[in-house]
């Protein structure tokens, strides 16, 4: 299949939250990419499912929501869906450390780390509640680890002040 037609099947939808963009998109069957961006997407495509994503996300932002019930498409290494499934399993308001995934997992701490950047699904697969031991760990987005503070002070129920 050629990007063109690929490109035509994809439906955009996009929130806006207090501190930026997310733009969720999604194949005909499951949502294969959740991003913040700093702007609002120039280019939106509906579909129920990407309609139902926003709904879902808008609810989480509001306090109403703490699991999604979304198919998931995240394309990745068997390592990194790995990583991604022990992510899904964390609890709303909760962390495990780099250290935490690696031991379950049998691996490298770093390669725990480089699978949460290669997240394409963020907030849905909660790559922001994995953490350093002492520090608060990357975060891929264009909001940086400002958008990994606002997701976990949320789901701690703390108010940040801007």
């Amino acid at each position: 299949m050629d990007g063109s037609t690929a490109a035509t099947k994809m439906a955009v939808a996009a929130i806006e939250t207090e501190i930026g963009w997310v733009e969720i998109a999604a194949d005909g069957a499951a949502i294969t990419h959740c991003y913040w961006r700093n702007t609002r997407p120039a280019r939106l495509a509906s579909s129920p499912l990407v309609k139902e994503a926003a709904r879902q996300l808008q609810a989480y932002f509001e306090k109403r929501l703490t699991d999604f019930d979304l198919p998931l498409k995240a394309d990745g290494t068997g390592f990194a869906r790995d990583v991604w499934d022990v992510m899904l399993g964390i609890p709303y308001g909760k962390t495990l450390t780099y250290g935490d995934v690696a031991a379950k997992l049998n691996a490298p701490a770093q390669a725990v780390g480089q699978a949460c950047g290669q997240n394409p699904i963020a907030i849905i697969i909660p790559c922001h509640r994995i953490t350093g031991t002492n520090w608060l760990g990357g975060y891929s987005s264009e909001l940086g680890t400002n958008a990994k503070e606002y997701l976990l002070d949320l789901e701690r129920g703390q108010c940040r002040l801007f």
